[in-house]
């Protein structure tokens, strides 16, 4: 099967866009709820922030160091592959997959949901919801096929138009803030360890995505520079900004009151300065879009990348002439296109959250294995006598590399523990649903083999 080769070369990722992808994707609808949610632990919520944020850096350093060792295509899914061999790189490469388009889904229905703010009945219409969900999932589509640079550019632009309404919140607690709010620290029955404990596991749903400079590789300008610095930069303003944000809704709005609250922040802008209420929603429909365009583009990237290693079907490999992978990016939303369709019998709320279970856990994954796998690959290297992919100087581990990943490692294994029974369990049978899908695919390289063996071995007879 041969592939389209491009018309003409495509346009790189830059720095910007490429952070933009970072904190676009790990800046979705989260950071709009979650004040709410934390409110009843009080200000020691931001402790759990805090928390959250030192992991979510740890393995952002991780995703650094190994796109400085391995440029390629595919993210987790590459280095997975590099390190653990080409089965559990097929496992990260589906599981992740499914997380992706699956999140699409989810994404898509929120986006709906959120629109409901400036068309009328949109949440509460199924058909209506259906169609806008459906329509942003494939004009989205249409942009990322016509080239990922153009993605980038709209990923870029969404990115700013969501965060300058965040800033803008973070301001007003600066002028707005009444201490009393933050009365008592600990607002929960919990002690202070378990209360911290809880408000990071709440908090880690809106990190996911920090490793999504790392997917596009291919498509990115001087990548073994531009993804860590991206990756780290794109994660710790994210981090930042959550913080500031989550400070200033609790110290603006009484506790009894946000812990009712649907639209958190929309309420602290309100009780601030009178109004604002169509600014945040504007901001969470942005949001939800540059997400969905972030999600919709590592959706082409993950297939694409494991297609041309042979671990999912050669179609995956299809480019248009543009360069881009169409023919993944149509499978991917089609099938997130069908997921929103089957559940929108379901109530909106009902509808976001079962999705959303589907794709969580399938997402923590190649963080787990991740984690490990640079110290897998300079071993692999040492074995065979050489540098690291164009790491040159000391190919031994040092201490340092050694404490990143074990502390990367155990705060995947507490992420992955956090995520609930549920979660851990349907993410388990979506993996290894995968495993009939490897076998297939090497049944049918292999069985061509042997036909072609039986075929000549009979006419030489």
């Amino acid at each position: 099967m041969k592939t389209t080769a491009p018309a003409t070369p495509p346009r790189k990722l830059t720095f910007w866009t490429t952070t933009s992808l970072v904190v676009g994707n790990m800046i979705g609808s989260g950071i709009f709820l979650l004040p709410a949610a934390l409110a009843v632990y009080g200000p020691i919520s931001l402790v759990g922030w805090v928390f959250t944020a030192s992991g979510a850096m740890l393995l952002a350093l991780t995703f650094a160091r190994l796109a400085r060792m391995r440029s390629a295509t595919g993210g987790p899914y590459a280095y997975s592959r590099a390190a653990y061999g080409e089965f559990t790189g097929f496992l990260i490469a589906w599981g992740y997959w499914i997380g992706l388009w699956c999140g699409n889904a989810a994404v898509a229905v929120a986006f709906a949901g959120y629109a409901g703010f400036f068309i009328a009945g949109a949440a509460d219409d199924k058909a209506l919801g259906l169609v806008l969900s459906l329509s942003a999932i494939w004009i989205l589509t249409w942009v990322n096929i016509r080239s990922v640079y153009a993605a980038g550019r709209l990923q870029l632009a969404t990115t700013v138009l969501k965060v300058l309404p965040l800033l803008f919140v973070a301001a007003l607690g600066l002028f707005y803030h009444q201490p009393e709010h933050f009365a008592p620290f600990n607002a929960s029955a919990q002690t202070s360890f378990n209360a911290v404990a809880a408000c990071a596991a709440l908090t880690l749903w809106a990190f996911l995505g920090l490793e999504s400079a790392t997917v596009p590789a291919g498509d990115v300008e001087t990548p073994g520079k531009t993804i860590p610095r991206a990756t780290v930069v794109g994660t710790a303003f994210t981090a930042v900004l959550y913080i500031l944000v989550t400070s200033a809704v609790l110290g603006i709005v009484p506790r009894e009151t946000l812990i009712n609250s649907t639209a958190p922040l929309a309420d602290a802008t309100e009780r601030a300065i009178g109004g604002g209420g169509a600014l945040i929603a504007f901001s969470a429909c942005v949001a939800t879009l540059g997400t969905l365009n972030g999600f919709t583009l590592l959706s082409g990237q993950i297939p694409l990348s494991a297609a041309r290693d042979r671990l999912f079907p050669r179609a995956f490999e299809r480019l248009s002439q543009r360069g881009t992978p169409a023919f993944a990016l149509v499978v991917s939303n089609g099938l997130a296109s069908v997921l929103v369709a089957m559940n929108f019998s379901k109530a909106l709320v009902d509808q976001f959250t079962f999705i959303i279970l589907l794709a969580t856990f399938t997402t923590l994954v190649p963080y787990l294995f991740c984690a490990l796998a640079e110290l897998l690959i300079r071993l692999h290297e040492r074995q065979r006598g050489g540098h690291t992919d164009g790491v040159t100087g000391d190919r031994g581990m040092s201490f340092a590399l050694i404490a990143l990943a074990m502390l990367a490692f155990a705060y995947s294994m507490w992420a992955v523990y956090g995520a609930g029974r549920q979660i851990v369990f349907l993410g388990f049978l979506l993996l290894v649903a995968g495993v009939p899908v490897y076998v297939g695919l090497k049944w049918h390289a292999q069985g061509l083999g042997v036909s072609t063996h039986s075929a000549n071995k009979r006419s030489s007879l």
